[in-house]
């Protein structure tokens, strides 16, 4: 395989994996890892690709790239149907449960689910708190359901409600599960997110949380963006659509962190 042939590959193996390794591309194109690297290096000059530890990424993961709320909702649709699957299952049958939605397209379809949630007993009930404005007018609708919105500043590019007042709210309350989103999450980094005040007020509602359960889709899966809001250590869920690296594996095992694959 020619040079040029070896390098359209990679940015084709780059766009559709999110993230393509040293020691992968050296064994799947039986040349040396110095001679990846040196391939690696030329796309990065060209600007098709961006080296990170390991290997690299696609240009549009960025420590600060991020798309709009809109932009996300057709993306992944499948894995995140299954994520919120799983996702509803955990949510306790009780006479009196509450559970914390973050913002974001993954957790926003676990808000589909609960917009039909019937209790399996009459006199149950359940109190969602949401950060997020479409999340809050998709529960709306639910009679069955306790609905709470935190109040503060609304971020556009995400409908999500953040700052000072949202994490002073945040603080105040214990709910028995919260269901978080993340940009990524990485075996060293944790969990991340582009934005420092929408990481700010993250980081409230994992200390918020009884039990915290993060949704990612694979996507999500070794990436760093610019704002750690939770280490490995802080979380007790991971419900993700496929099996992380050993790398991440080790990580969130000892992390104590359990990992459903849905």
């Amino acid at each position: 395989m020619f040079a040029e042939e070896r390098h359209q590959r990679i940015i084709e193996l780059v766009s559709t994996q999110g993230r393509v390794g040293v020691t992968e591309l050296a064994e799947q194109f039986s040349i040396t890892q110095e001679t990846v690297r040196r391939d690696l290096a030329t796309l990065e000059e060209t600007g098709g690709l961006r080296r990170v530890h390991g290997g690299a990424v696609g240009t549009d993961r960025f420590t600060r790239s991020e798309q709009s709320l809109r932009e996300r909702q057709t993306q992944y649709l499948d894995e995140k149907q299954r994520i919120a699957t799983a996702a509803l299952a955990m949510i306790p049958h009780a006479p009196t449960a509450s559970i914390l939605l973050d913002s974001g397209t993954t957790t926003a379809a676990l808000a589909e689910l609960l917009a039909s949630w019937v209790p399996a007993n009459t006199r149950d009930e359940l109190l969602v708190i949401t950060n997020s404005l479409p999340t809050a007018a998709s529960l709306s609708t639910n009679s069955h359901l306790l609905l709470d919105i935190i109040g503060g500043r609304v971020r556009g590019l995400t409908s999500a409600v953040v700052g000072a007042r949202a994490t002073e709210q945040l603080g105040a309350l214990r709910p028995d599960i919260a269901f978080i989103g993340t940009n990524g999450i990485h075996p060293e980094f944790g969990l991340s997110t582009p934005d420092p005040v929408e990481a700010a007020t993250k980081t409230a509602m994992v200390k918020a949380g009884r039990k915290v359960v993060v949704l990612a889709d694979a996507s999500k899966i070794g990436t760093e963006t610019l704002v750690r809001f939770a280490t490995l250590e802080d979380i007790d869920t991971l419900i993700t659509t496929a099996e992380p690296d050993a790398e991440l594996a080790a990580a969130l095992a000892g992390a104590g962190v359990e990992v459903v694959i849905a």
